[in-house]
């Protein structure tokens, strides 16, 4: 994208009915680093990629839970990642002290999507450079929601966002039609494969990678390092030989080509 006179600020329309700075917005959860949702009936898994700036530098982190039924998982800017969270961990506790019960998922996200709507309606605002898979559950099951810059939000079965993230969608359109009856760790394996698709023939450790889960009977949790490396050793899967996938996703990851180009010249902010 370039500049041009009708992106100064976020309230001026381009005769063509576009809004740049929301574009851009958008543009930046592409440069994040990846993050992977799908769900079954019972459970919801969030996986993202840890980046790091240098060798020297720890990385920024990039699933939050929000509350024992409620986490997100982000790619973009993680300032706005985390000042988004804090705001859903507040509406949370607020409708929980108010009402006595979990505040529903569906809920949640229309307040988040509302909130991120409000910064493309006010000139002396920027639309959050942040996207957001919202992973839960509540008394109609469980649920995964990918809220927009632009304050739209839609529910997936399974989702994937950042850089690279077309080599996982293939992945995961090949397989989301077995995810509504699996099992808690057959979606662990699937988000883990998921993963390995990103990182373009980098090995898959637990040092590279995050997952979290939340089901029925268990509270939302980031599992630890030596959990995760046990599990990509038990179900074998070996970022190194990644290539079969990868040769059949080409198209997918040539279509994903420029988002890997801007992500070399991406901001210092830490995304």
């Amino acid at each position: 994208m370039f500049r041009n006179q009708y992106d100064t600020d976020v309230t001026t329309w381009s005769p063509a009915g576009r809004l740049f700075q929301v574009e851009y917005a958008m543009e930046a959860v592409k440069q994040g680093s990846a993050a992977i949702g799908l769900r079954s009936k019972t459970h919801v898994v969030l996986a993202c990629v840890n980046k790091t700036n240098s060798e020297l530098s720890s990385h920024q982190k990039k699933i939050f839970k929000v509350d024992d039924h409620i986490g997100v998982a982000i790619a973009g800017l993680t300032a706005d990642g985390r000042v988004l969270s804090r705001y859903m961990r507040s509406e949370c506790i607020n409708y929980g002290y108010t009402y006595e019960s979990p505040l529903p998922v569906g809920r949640l996200v229309v307040q988040l999507a509302d909130k991120a709507q409000v910064c493309t309606q006010r000139s002396w605002k920027r639309p959050y450079g942040v996207g957001l898979l919202v992973a839960g559950l509540d008394e109609s099951g469980a649920h995964l929601y990918y809220n927009c810059p632009s304050g739209n939000y839609f529910e997936y079965q399974a989702f994937a966002i950042g850089s690279r993230s077309q080599a996982a969608k293939t992945y995961l359109e090949r397989k989301f039609e077995k995810f509504t009856g699996s099992t808690r760790d057959d979606l662990i394996k699937d988000a883990l494969f998921a993963i390995r698709e990103t990182l373009q023939g980098e090995k898959l450790t637990s040092s590279v990678c995050t997952v979290a889960v939340v089901g029925v009977g268990e509270a939302f949790s980031i599992l630890d390092q030596a959990t995760v490396q046990g599990l990509i050793n038990e179900f074998e899967i070996s970022g190194e030989e990644a290539g079969g996938a990868a040769a059949e996703e080409a198209g997918g990851a040539a279509a994903d080509q420029g988002g890997a180009a801007v992500e070399q010249e991406a901001a210092p902010m830490d995304i």
